[in-house]
C-alpha cells in the first residue's frame, strides 16, 4: 500500500460511501484545490457538495475499472452509480499529490447513455 495510487482509490471508496469527512481527514492536503465547475475551487466547498450528494444518494456505488500512477499524478477510471436504478456514468478523476496528500483534483464524467452505436460499449 503506501503508493499514491492506493491513496486516490481509498480517497474515492470513502467518499462514495459517505464518510466524506475521513476522506479529506486522511487524504486532502491543506492547501487543496478542484477544479469542478459547480462549486468554488476550495476544499470546504467541495466537501459540502460531496456531503449533499451522499444526503441525496445514500446508495451510491463507485466500481474502480483502472489506476495509473505516474509520479505525482494518479488517473481513476471508475463507473458511478448515484443509485441502484441509474444507468451509471464513466467517470475520471485526476488527482495531483503533495507528498502523501492530494493537493489537486480534477473530475470529468460521460453519463451512460440508452442506447449506443459502439458495440465496445463504454467499460
Amino acid at each position: 500500500m503506501g503508493t499514491h495510487k492506493n491513496s486516490a482509490v481509498t480517497f474515492l471508496q470513502l467518499a462514495a460511501s459517505g464518510r466524506i469527512g475521513e476522506a479529506y481527514d486522511q487524504y486532502v492536503a491543506p492547501a487543496f484545490r478542484h477544479h469542478n465547475p459547480y462549486f468554488k475551487g476550495d476544499a470546504q466547498s467541495l466537501m459540502a457538495g460531496m456531503q449533499e450528494n451522499a444526503r441525496q444518494n445514500p446508495n451510491k456505488q463507485l466500481h474502480v475499472l483502472h489506476a495509473l500512477e505516474d509520479g505525482d499524478l494518479v488517473a481513476v477510471h471508475s463507473r458511478v452509480h448515484q443509485h441502484p436504478d441509474d444507468r451509471g456514468a464513466a467517470v475520471v478523476h485526476l488527482f495531483r499529490f503533495e507528498g502523501d496528500r492530494i493537493a489537486e483534483l480534477w473530475d470529468v464524467g460521460q453519463p451512460v447513455p440508452e442506447e449506443s452505436v459502439n458495440a465496445n460499449g463504454m467499460f
